[in-house]
């Protein structure tokens, strides 16, 4: 019987030969395989972990609170000994105190040193900011918290070490970073920036045109040298030490570049996905892959590959159209997309938002929401404070790329305008993705209710600084203790939802769920366990109006009592109608404890 090692370096060589097939290498396969096992650590067989294909390694317990390291802070003036507290040492006060009930994992954006783009121009993958704290800090949440950290992948700063070594051409930077030809063909690259592809750089070999996907601070990785993605195991295997049970591979989908096509989403960076998963679950078997590619639905959906590449992908449709329905009234488009979705495989699963430290998306509405929607979409949040994101279509032409605005002033209102209803509309939202097949990540500012940003986009010039507002620890803690506050009434049901969510089997992030047929004005789905004992009938009004839900309609099993989760409220089998009151959502289960 073949050795562990043996089996994992030969899945390497095959995974190897599939990526650098066209790319001639100084090295052998066998040579790059036993070096990145190497780099982690997985060099004797009593070293590999047995990876179980096709198991669930989540639960309905699990939530992920997405945050800054320092969106929550305390300035030296506001301590008794004249000294700051590190931010990350603030934060984890924070979830003590406010979210062991209500998440298990918390993504901490790029806390790395860092140049732009508020952490995804990585100067040092190795060291923690010392404006946020260190590793210390990282590793003491990550002892209560499973902590998800972002492998910034594509890109790292110009003014990176790396990037240095690449102007000066000395080891090993001298080959890191992708380069084209002024002659080469790069019409069709797909890109979310209008900047100009290509940064003229002076090195100490000459002019190089260096490829820059997002800004010319961010320039691009060349993957096509080996020694990239082994220096990448090396941070990996750092961060695996460190505590990391998620990884988030940031802009993955713009990984390999091949000039004359679209340089997005190529067979060679779904493989580089598959070899990573490979060396990280054999390292970790219980450390997982979540994939950041916001592009339309259908390619999103191919980073599963056959349970083999990423564990979770980011459900980058559910945000524009969740919003979409509820500003418009009509859950249409959010219906026949959920109905067009299909289930997660046993080992995967979605990953659920409606808002990020970053906009809300809107390339994943494309061909889901018609042209005119996304303009009426766009006007409405631009009438609500917000900012939009272009790109460059394949036409030349710009289109708008994201919406940049906090997600409860993103629902204030409707198409028609401002109302009264805009908490109860933000906890509507909530209270739909909560429910829905996958795991749900919440933006830290959602769970506070963070609004606009204004002078933060002022002072930086950034509209995604719109939803990146920097909170004073005493004065959050002020509106979350005063009742009156939205910020404590956010807080409140959200936390309550939460709660109830993970005491829920029908809410497994793999459990059955099927799309209801109801009126335009409501939005359901069925979520049924995965051992078919509990059932749970989720029901939103996603109008402004009182609406009628017919419970005929939902075909209620009439020798089981049926409760409503949320509000505790039980209803007769007997009962033939119950009003919604605006933005009301009903979790309506056969097995519940009060």
């Amino acid at each position: 019987m073949l050795q562990a090692d043996t089996i994992l370096k030969d899945k390497l060589i095959h995974q190897l030969a599939s990526i650098y097939a066209d790319v001639p290498l100084d090295d052998d396969y066998e040579t790059i395989a036993e070096r990145l096992l190497v780099a982690m650590r997985l060099n004797k067989a009593e070293s590999i972990q047995s990876v179980r294909p096709h198991e669930n390694l989540w639960s309905e317990q699990d939530v992920v609170l997405i945050t800054y390291g320092d969106s929550i802070y305390e300035p030296s003036s506001q301590l008794s000994d004249g000294l700051q507290r590190a931010p990350l040492k603030t934060l984890s006060i924070f979830l003590q105190r406010y979210c062991l009930k209500a998440v298990n994992h918390v993504h901490i954006l790029p806390f790395f040193p860092y140049s732009s783009d508020d952490g995804f121009s990585v100067i040092d993958y190795s060291t923690v900011n010392e404006s946020l704290g260190t590793w210390d800090d990282i590793e003491a949440i990550s002892e209560d918290f499973g902590l998800m950290v972002d492998l910034v992948i594509n890109h790292c700063s110009a003014r990176s070490a790396w990037f240095t070594q690449f102007i000066e051409q000395k080891s090993p930077g001298k080959d890191f970073f992708y380069t084209a030809q002024l002659t080469d063909d790069i019409t069709q690259v797909v890109r979310p920036r209008t900047s100009p592809l290509l940064r003229e750089t002076t090195t100490a070999t000459g002019v190089k045109e260096v490829w820059c996907t997002f800004s010319h601070d961010q320039v691009d990785f060349d993957f096509r040298n080996p020694e990239v993605l082994i220096a990448f195991v090396d941070i990996i295997r750092l961060y695996l030490d460190k505590g990391t049970r998620i990884f988030r591979f940031d802009a993955i989908a713009f990984l390999w570049k091949i000039p004359g096509t679209s340089c997005i989403n190529l067979p060679q960076t779904h493989e580089m996905v598959r070899l990573l998963r490979t060396l990280v679950e054999h390292a970790n078997a219980n450390a997982l892959i979540i994939t950041e590619t916001n592009i339309p639905n259908r390619e999103n959906l191919t980073y599963f590959g056959n349970a083999n590449e990423a564990h979770a992908i980011y459900n980058f449709s559910l945000p524009p159209l969740l919003v979409n329905t509820l500003v418009s009234g009509s859950s249409q488009y959010l219906k026949n997309w959920l109905m067009s979705m299909p289930p997660a495989q046993n080992g995967t699963f979605y990953f659920n938002f409606i808002a990020s430290h970053d906009g809300i998306g809107l390339r994943p509405a494309e061909g889901l929401l018609s042209e005119q929607e996304i303009n009426d979409l766009v006007n409405c949040m631009l009438k609500f404070g917000g900012r939009v994101g272009w790109r460059s279509a394949d036409n030349g032409k710009q289109k708008p790329y994201e919406l940049n605005i906090a997600l409860i002033d993103a629902l204030k209102g409707t198409l028609k305008g401002e109302d009264e209803w805009q908490i109860e509309r933000f906890i509507c939202a909530h209270a739909i993705m909560f429910g829905l097949e996958g795991v749900p990540g919440l933006y830290v500012h959602s769970l506070i209710g963070t609004t606009n940003d204004e002078e933060k986009v002022i002072h930086t010039g950034q509209n995604r600084s719109i939803n990146r507002h920097r909170w004073i620890y005493q004065s959050l803690i002020d509106e979350l203790d005063d009742v009156h506050s939205l910020h404590h009434q956010v807080l409140t049901q959200i936390t309550q939802l939460l709660h109830i969510r993970r005491e829920q089997r029908a809410f497994h992030p793999n459990a059955t769920q099927f799309t209801l047929q109801l009126s335009d004005t409501l939005f359901g789905y069925w979520r049924q366990s995965i051992d078919r004992k509990q059932s749970i009938f989720c029901v939103a009004n996603i109008s402004d109006q009182n609406q009628s839900l017919y419970l005929s309609d939902l075909n209620l099993i009439d020798t089981e009592e049926w409760t409503d989760l949320i509000s505790q409220t039980s209803f007769p089998t007997d009962k033939l109608e119950v009003v919604l009151h605006p933005y009301q959502t009903l979790w309506l289960t056969n097995q519940f404890e009060a």
